[in-house]
C-alpha cells in the first residue's frame, strides 16, 4: 500500500459474520423456547419463540444493511463509508485487537465526540489490506 493519496478499498460481506449471527439467532430463539416451555407448556412456548426469531432476524438484517461497504484509509485517519456514499465513522485508530488473524478490532477516535468501533473481519478485505489495518492499529495502539 502505498502512503501517499488515500486508498478506497470496497469490503465485502463477511460470511464468518453472517454464520456467528445466523447461530446466535437460532440459539436465543432456542433458549427463549426452552424457557418457556417449562412455565407454559411446549405448544404455547412455539409462537413466543417464532417472535423472539422473528424480531432477531430482522435485527440482524438491519446490522448486517446498517455495516461499512468501503474503507478509505488516509495518512493518519481511517473512514468507513456506508452504501449510500455517506461516511460512517471518521477518526484516527486509537485502539486495536487483533484475534487470531480472523478479527480485527479497531477503536477510531474522531476530532470531536466519542469513540467509535470498527469490526473488519478477515474475509471482507484483501489479505494485504487486513494485514496494513492490523500493523496501523497495533502501532497506533501502542502495543
Amino acid at each position: 500500500m502505498s502512503e501517499g493519496a488515500p486508498q478506497q478499498i470496497a469490503l465485502r460481506c463477511s460470511l464468518a459474520m453472517r454464520v456467528a449471527l445466523a447461530t446466535c439467532v437460532a440459539t436465543a430463539s432456542c433458549a427463549v423456547y426452552n424457557c418457556m416451555a417449562s412455565w407454559l407448556g411446549a405448544w404455547q412456548a412455539v409462537p413466543l419463540a417464532l417472535a423472539a426469531f422473528a424480531l432477531l432476524a430482522l435485527c440482524a438484517v438491519r446490522h448486517d444493511r446498517a455495516r461499512p461497504a468501503a474503507l478509505k484509509m488516509g495518512r493518519e485517519s481511517l473512514t468507513a463509508w456506508g452504501r449510500a456514499g455517506n461516511p460512517l465513522v471518521h477518526g484516527r485508530i486509537a485502539g486495536c485487537a487483533h484475534w487470531s488473524d480472523r478479527l480485527l478490532v479497531l477503536t477510531l477516535t474522531p476530532d470531536t465526540g466519542r469513540q467509535h468501533t470498527l469490526l473488519v473481519p478477515a474475509d471482507t478485505v484483501p489479505a494485504a489490506v487486513f494485514r496494513e489495518l492490523a500493523v496501523r492499529g497495533r502501532r497506533s495502539a501502542g502495543a
